[in-house]
């Protein structure tokens, strides 16, 4: 892998260095109107139609897009400039946007409009998603890595928190502003992109072992540590995600208000972002098993723990804590995958690893309707007992119990 910093050179601070600042600081705003589009896109349908179905068909077909697109996305990223990737990304979203608006300012709603303006919204996340992530080692000192990476993890949380409310605030005003601010964002993130400097990507010292999609998937089945960590984040993504649907339910049995359960997914926001903003140097601190080995068991404990709790605040309070853990496991994870993958395959490894996540992140919800219609109250316990499953393998896995710890002095090829 091509170290960014020159030999003996003293890197400069994270907060000094320009070409990340742009990039953060860019998508900073357009994930800030991404979160609120979709949240903006259902209260649409609401004020229209009133339709769930269509409601759903508009959700599906965002994920749907997204899912297709990264493993493409990451051929593009390895093949092309990264840079005019994400710029072609937001200048296309900003478009279908305001396409949108245009429409909505005439008074020309049309439902297969905004289903065309999700999907573009999907597919071209998922295209910017593995170009920007191969960007991050080439403008970042190998030692500053695990703090970039937690920087990003607490950008997108810190969106995810407050974009549903603002848009949500915005959508009361009038039902075109917060398309407006969204289209906004993302031209305020492709006028900042201009301004990001990458550097020139070199000849791999190696010749690649293929071409397209199959060289990622082949680079993460030959790398023992990658598609272990892998399995892992697939299948604790997979079981939270279906307990955020089975604590939601729990809570509307136990009568908790509209008021309370957005309280409650406040906390997991809040934690998740208070764990990015200390994933860092909890990162540099501990040793990686302990941290992967011990969020497994932490993560299964509170889950636990929730058995004996009633529906509403407490349960936000312990999901809060438990996610406050997971910035800390992915930037280590995330961290090693960087630092071992040679730049000619970072695209493709993160249009991968994007993929695992998102169909872990898609099947899970469904996973945790089925408990709830088919166990009912047996869902919280049945899901700490799959995360207890889960970090019972995690600690008997001798590659996870000897996860490599990388240095900035060590090679990485």
């Amino acid at each position: 892998m091509v170290s960014m910093v020159r030999v003996g050179a003293a890197p400069v601070p994270l907060s000094r260095n320009g070409n990340y600042n742009i990039l953060w600081a860019s998508q900073v705003i357009s994930e800030l109107g991404t979160e609120m589009s979709y949240i903006a896109f259902p209260l649409l349908i609401l004020a229209t139609s009133g339709s769930p179905l269509e409601m759903g068909i508009v959700s599906a077909a965002t994920a749907a897009a997204h899912m297709v697109g990264e493993v493409p996305g990451g051929v593009l990223a390895d093949r092309f400039d990264r840079k005019k990737i994400m710029l072609l990304c937001e200048g296309v979203r900003a478009l279908a946007l305001a396409s949108l608006v245009i429409a909505l300012l005439l008074g020309h709603y049309s439902f297969g409009h905004v289903v065309l303006v999700a999907i573009v919204e999907g597919a071209f996340s998922s295209l910017f998603g593995p170009a920007e992530e191969a960007t991050v080692p080439r403008i970042v000192p190998e030692s500053q890595l695990p703090n970039a990476v937690a920087r990003n993890a607490a950008r997108t949380y810190l969106a995810g928190l407050a974009g549903p409310a603002v848009g949500g605030f915005l959508f009361s005003i009038n039902r075109i502003v917060p398309f407006l601010a969204d289209a906004i964002s993302y031209a305020v993130s492709f006028a900042g992109l201009l301004f990001l400097r990458l550097p020139a990507r070199e000849e791999p010292a190696e010749p690649e072992t293929g071409r397209g999609a199959l060289a990622g998937f082949g680079w993460v089945l030959r790398q023992r540590v990658i598609r272990t960590t892998m399995v892992w984040v697939v299948l604790t993504n997979l079981v939270f995600s279906a307990l955020v649907i089975v604590i939601l339910a729990v809570a509307g049995e136990d009568r908790a208000g509209p008021g309370e359960i957005g309280l409650m997914m406040a906390f997991f926001g809040a934690g998740g972002l208070l764990g990015a903003v200390a994933a860092a140097r909890l990162h540099s601190a501990l040793p990686a098993p302990v941290i992967v080995i011990g969020f497994s068991w932490i993560a299964a404990a509170l889950t636990a723990t929730m058995t004996l709790v009633p529906g509403g605040l407490p349960l936000g309070v312990i999901i809060g804590v438990a996610a406050f853990f997971a910035p800390v496991a992915n930037t280590t994870i995330l961290t090693y995958q960087m630092m071992i993958t040679p730049d000619e395959l970072r695209g493709r490894l993160a249009g991968v690893t994007g993929l695992a996540g998102g169909t872990a992140g898609a099947l899970g919800p469904l996973l945790g309707g089925i408990l709830m219609t088919s166990a009912g109250g047996a869902g919280v316990p049945i899901c700490a007992a799959a995360l207890a499953a889960v970090a019972l393998g995690t600690t008997l896995s001798p590659t996870l119990r000897r996860f490599p710890a990388l240095h900035p002095e060590t090679p990485a090829r």
